[in-house]
């Protein structure tokens, strides 16, 4: 009879436990079921934006530096822009140089880099029109948006991260595609966006995750000489 009634007795406080567990929950996940996406606003251009950013765009504006044509896009112009950070650059140009150095070649960095080849990988991320997210949302399998200068195909999908216990109820989140001139998608190379929608006079931003190879992994044989 004594362990029985124990027994009986466990079952109130094992109720308020679970109880307890589900509010915290709750709570724990309300933050991102409120979650807003807000667009941020910039007092300034695309261009000033990076300027603006300490220690996360010094190499695209190294790289924008040698290309006047493209510092002006991103002052004149209207478009979105793919920001690349700084990460993205500094893998590709070890990968480029650990195979320069197999090769018997001296060191390549942004500074020494052809141009052109800059300028052609560059152009992808710069795609014409400003756009937020609203833009892309109603197409569910994504949409083809054409970069400046080159005319080139990229593809955009809209994705809005899961958050736990709320179906979509996360981040916004944009999948960034080269297609590579191909309708087979298992050639595509893809990225995602860290943040989105930051607004500039003349554009809108959105940054890439800092896991994004720059060039779509053609980095290393545009540039190598």
């Amino acid at each position: 009879m004594i362990k029985r009634n124990r027994k009986l007795m466990q079952w109130p406080i094992m109720l308020l436990v679970l109880i307890g567990m589900t509010f915290t929950a709750c709570k724990k996940d309300s933050e991102y079921y409120d979650y807003k996406n807000n667009v941020k606003e910039f007092n300034g251009t695309v261009l000033a934006y990076l300027k603006a950013q300490p220690n996360t765009f010094d190499s695209l504006l190294l790289v924008l530096d040698r290309l006047p044509d493209l510092r002006d896009t991103l002052t004149n112009n209207s478009i979105t822009l793919f920001a690349p950070t700084n990460e993205s650059f500094q893998a590709v140009v070890k990968n480029l140089n650990i195979l320069r150095k197999s090769q018997g070649k001296t060191p390549l960095y942004l500074k020494d880099c052809n141009p052109l080849a800059l300028h052609i990988l560059t152009t992808s991320y710069i795609i014409r029109g400003a756009r937020t997210t609203d833009a892309y949302a109603p197409f569910a399998d994504g949409a083809l948006y054409i970069s400046v200068f080159y005319n080139y195909p990229m593809h955009i999908k809209y994705d809005k991260l899961n958050a736990s216990g709320f179906v979509q109820g996360g981040p916004q989140s944009i999948i960034f595609s080269d297609p590579k001139n191909s309708i087979f998608e298992k050639y595509w190379q893809r990225t995602n966006t860290n943040a989105v929608n930051i607004k500039a006079k003349n554009g809108v931003i959105n940054i890439l995750a800092p896991l994004h190879d720059f060039g779509f992994n053609e980095f290393v044989d545009f540039v190598n000489q």
